[in-house]
């Protein structure tokens, strides 16, 4: 799997109602964002949520972490990048939040386990669905 192939990015434009009073999206809204690009990359691979589930699997987050560097404002159009890290046991996911003039505004980390919906219990190792999905195994 390249390193193109790990990534996966989105434009969105802050809309009214992710921002506080003063115009200045709220923080939690930031994980949302986070949500639509690492969505993006799930759906180049051919794994999407409704995908993971029909395969047997939940993929829970278990942990979030987000840095705020500079405030993103209502209106304002960035680019959220979601880069796969790890995905032999878990999947991590970092992220960064560009604005309009290129800088980044927000940096964070996912982590995510799957779970076997038989059974409920977390699994020790990513399932081999997955790397098929990502390519690094065969069928």
């Amino acid at each position: 799997m390249s390193e193109q192939q790990r990534n996966a990015s989105v434009e969105l434009v802050v809309p009214y109602h992710d921002c506080d009073p003063a115009g200045v999206v709220w923080h939690g809204n930031y994980l949302r964002y986070f949500d639509e690009a690492r969505c993006a990359f799930l759906d180049a691979i051919d794994y999407d949520y409704r995908t993971m589930e029909e395969s047997g699997y939940l993929w829970p987050v278990i942990d979030a972490k987000l840095r705020y560097l500079k405030p993103v404002f209502y209106h304002e159009k960035v680019i959220v990048t979601c880069r796969l890290l790890e995905y032999e046991y878990r999947l991590r996911f970092a992220y960064e939040i560009r604005n309009s003039s290129n800088n980044v505004v927000t940096e964070g980390e996912t982590v995510q386990v799957a779970v076997e919906t038989a059974t409920n219990e977390m699994c020790l190792g990513s399932p081999d669905v997955l790397l098929v999905r990502l390519g690094l195994t065969d069928d």
